[in-house]
């Protein structure tokens, strides 16, 4: 089973949609490095309180995590749209066999067919 050209697009859509919302996601607390998909967190100076700066550093810290968070979940989307290019995406990377339609369509930057 090889997926059709219409749900490819389909796909290919959800996939750059979902690039773009994470891109925005990123960039309200985080600049880009200017390497493709890597951004810093950025330290918000809220004031001189000593309670502000105690929610400031408590601010940057979930700001981290959530960083790393979203973009791993943008490396899968990039990889998944650069396998659409290559003719090698719905491939699982663990056996090699194919993913299935109803996992991509529920899941588009799948790496695996579970």
């Amino acid at each position: 089973m090889s997926l059709d050209a219409t749900l490819l697009a389909e796909l290919k859509q959800k996939l750059l949609g979902e690039k773009a919302r994470l891109e925005a996601e990123l960039s309200r607390f985080a600049k880009s490095t200017g390497v493709s998909g890597s951004y810093e967190t950025q330290f918000e100076n809220i004031g001189p309180d000593p309670d502000e700066n105690a929610s400031e550093v408590e601010a940057y810290v979930d700001n981290l995590g959530l960083e790393s968070n979203l973009e791993g979940q943008w490396k899968d989307v990039n990889d998944a749209l650069e396998k659409m290019e290559k003719g090698t995406y719905g491939i699982c990377e663990k056996t090699g066999e194919e993913i299935s339609a109803e996992r991509l369509q529920a899941y588009p930057a799948a790496r695996t067919a579970i």
